[in-house]
């Protein structure tokens, strides 16, 4: 018997009960911090169609493409506050480790968070 796999968000719940149902639209995202975690996930895994339709349409580009020279290894949450998300995202690349540290801001359009861009706060 094979043990669910980890969600790569890092919340410690089962991929299949966290990111997983918001990534085929099985159900919205109901906060800010819940979106961030979904989007870092849906990089992870290459589910980039999740990113694109979770990104304001205002701000999105065209196209989200794959980076496949990156692999995504973790994800710190520093503070979620109102429609405010900061955390890093820890990656690997042939270069070796990196990190890309990120304070993200999120809208609630039609009933339902969206990302908006990164600021400065």
């Amino acid at each position: 018997m094979s043990l669910p796999e980890p969600c790569p968000c890092g919340s410690g719940t089962a991929y299949d009960a966290c990111c997983g149902p918001l990534h085929v639209g099985a159900r919205q995202a109901e906060t800010p911090e819940e979106l961030m975690r979904s989007r870092y996930s849906a990089y992870a895994l290459g589910e980039l169609d999740h990113v694109f339709r979770t990104w304001h349409p205002r701000t999105r580009p065209d196209t989200v493409s794959p980076r496949p020279e990156l692999t995504w290894t973790g994800l710190e949450v520093h503070r979620a506050e109102d429609d405010v998300v900061e955390f890093t995202a820890h990656f690997r690349t042939a270069d070796g480790p990196g990190v890309h540290h990120e304070v993200s801001l999120f809208e609630r359009r039609g009933g339902r968070w969206v990302y908006v861009e990164a600021v400065s706060r």
